[in-house]
């Protein structure tokens, strides 16, 4: 048994002969399902959004942290060169 894949473009080229009759209701339920979906997408895009600006914070404070402790390592290896 094989099953071909009908894509988009196979859909609207070979169109079907008899049109979908939706119900108000069915009509309703799809558009709350399409709002439900767009707001998940928007919550995702703002956490996304939100990683981003933690990430280019984060890169940063790291960025600053790393100059602290070449400074240090920069004055320790002044001090025990004048040491020596």
């Amino acid at each position: 048994m094989s099953v071909e894949p009908v894509t988009t473009r196979d859909y609207e080229a070979h169109p079907r002969s008899e049109e979908l009759q939706l119900t108000k209701t069915e009509i309703e339920e799809i558009s709350e399902m399409l709002l439900y979906e767009e707001l998940s997408r928007a919550r995702i895009r703002d956490l996304e959004e939100g990683v981003r600006a933690q990430r280019a914070r984060g890169g940063a404070r790291a960025a600053r942290r790393w100059s602290r402790v070449a400074r240090w390592a920069a004055r320790r290896a002044e001090r025990y060169q004048d040491q020596n």
